[in-house]
């Protein structure tokens, strides 16, 4: 038997007309084309607009006519009529006794929704993160891969092998430099991807994989759903930003489920400025975790600027304001085959996708320092990184950050820990730069595709800017507050 679901006489109304003008078979029903249409459905859209010609406009024009009967999005009102209808077919086909007690997930549950009990349980949500990436992940497996294993030039099991075997094989040294030395194919890209990053991604990986099979991501959007209309944003835009932290890349992809164009930009913008991917931020986490004063500075200063600048962004860009609903599946207890087969799959997407990237990386470099355009560029970046109290070293990771966010993080990691030796207060200020620095290329790819080429463009430039004057603006308040930090 179907159920068909009444709406106001205003939707109703659009509905009627709408099928009017609709002509081409779609294999579903019209009435189904028209609430899609008015839920604003961009696949739908697209599709009438290819087989009803003239008559779409026709149809956009009944859209517009019926929305400004509401003060929320269509979309909004269709789920909540439909969410009613479903609450009166199950209170007739299901008995519940009044005295049934309230399970303790359903209890949990709320209290991860109230700001009063939400935030602490939040705040224990990304300690446990920190314990798991920060200590284990970039302490305890990178300190046993990155020196143990892999090594260098002259001490670990790898590196120190592969370097004399390439030296004799290939007798012309800048060849050499393609595959080892301090800038190769091996001693660089693979060593970073494998040793460095590799199981920080994993951990994190693993981390995300138990949050999100625990149902709290869903809670976690209700939580900080008033904060994110203070950006122009609501509660659904935490999963973007929450795939983020895994890959910005990805995540830009995702924007494209949020209802308003104002959200898709100011969300797309956010992430290319601020949001870390899984391997910088746990590189991060691993350099700065020494010092909680440092790891706080550097967590405080991104996400401040993320509220300012996304708050002054929802103030001059136009649009309607955001609406927000969500459903909220059961908590339960994470299923370690539902754990095994998302890290398994992500696993598989970075050793597939990510390490060819950081080789190409490595080429690249390789090139643009036979050819010296690396030199001149370095040498271009030196006097700004000097004015935000860096040493020349930094503005190779600085540079090499536009290639891939996560192999300037790791070449950060490796100058922290090697010769150059930067002071607490210079891995701080380099940490903040580039958190908030340009998106990896292949970001910047997806941000022209979603959000065209002026945008993407407009971005960047302001981006750019907001990096090196947040850098310079911290470094002046650390000097002026004597502030020294030790890692």
């Amino acid at each position: 038997m179907s159920v068909i679901t009444k709406y106001d006489e205003a939707i109703e109304s659009a509905l009627e007309q709408i099928e009017g003008h609709l002509h081409s078979d779609y294999r579903i029903s019209k009435r189904m084309i028209g609430l899609m249409l008015l839920q604003n459905d961009a696949e739908i859209h697209r599709l009438v607009k290819e087989n009803e010609g003239e008559e779409y406009d026709a149809i956009q024009s009944i859209i517009e006519n019926v929305k400004s009967n509401y003060s929320h999005s269509l979309g909004y009102i269709v789920t909540m009529v439909r969410q009613s209808k479903v609450n009166e077919i199950l209170e007739d086909v299901i008995n519940i006794s009044e005295k049934q007690k309230e399970r303790f997930g359903e209890k949990l549950g709320r209290l991860m929704m109230n700001p009063l009990t939400g935030v602490p349980i939040l705040i224990l949500a990304l300690i446990f993160i920190y314990y798991s990436v920060g200590v284990f992940g970039a302490g305890i497996l990178v300190d046993l891969l990155e020196s143990k294993f892999f090594g260098d030039a002259e001490s670990g099991l790898i590196i120190p092998y592969i370097t004399r075997f390439t030296e004799k094989v290939i007798p012309w040294v800048f060849l050499q430099d393609l595959f080892v030395h301090e800038y190769g194919i091996i001693t660089l890209g693979i060593r970073y991807a494998i040793a460095i990053v590799f199981p920080i991604v994993g951990i994190f990986f693993i981390v995300f994989s138990i949050i999100e099979d625990t149902g709290y991501l869903p809670r976690l959007a209700m939580l900080v759903d008033r904060v994110f209309k203070f950006i122009g944003l609501n509660g659904r835009a935490v999963i973007p930003m929450v795939l983020g932290f895994g890959c910005d890349t990805m995540a830009t992809l995702v924007t494209r489920t949020l209802e308003t164009k104002r959200e898709r930009i100011i969300a797309t913008f956010l992430l290319a400025l601020g949001i870390p991917c899984a391997a910088q931020q746990a590189v991060f986490v691993g350099i700065l975790s020494k010092n909680i004063s440092a790891m706080m500075i550097w967590v405080g200063v991104v996400a401040g600027e993320l509220l300012l600048i996304g708050y002054l962004s929802s103030k001059v860009l136009p649009g309607e304001k955001p609406s927000f609903y969500m459903e909220l599946p059961p908590l339960r207890l994470p299923k370690f085959t539902n754990i095994l087969t998302k890290t398994y799959s992500r696993m598989q997407w970075y050793l597939l996708e990510i390490i060819p990237l950081f080789i190409i990386a490595s080429v690249l470099i390789w090139i643009g320092r036979l050819t010296k355009v690396f030199d001149l560029l370095i040498k271009g970046l030196q006097p700004i990184v000097n004015i935000i109290g860096l040493p020349n070293e930094t503005a190779e990771p600085i540079l090499y950050g536009f290639f891939r966010r996560d192999y300037a993080a790791a070449a950060l990691y490796d100058e922290a820990t090697g010769t150059v030796g930067l002071t607490g207060n210079q891995l701080v200020i380099a940490a903040v730069v580039l958190t908030l620095f340009l998106p990896c290329v292949a970001q910047f790819l997806v941000m022209i595709k979603e959000r065209g080429l002026k945008t993407s463009l407009a971005m960047i430039g302001i981006i750019l800017v907001l990096a090196f004057g947040t850098g310079f603006l911290l470094n002046a308040m650390l000097n002026i507050f004597s502030i020294q930090l030790s890692l």
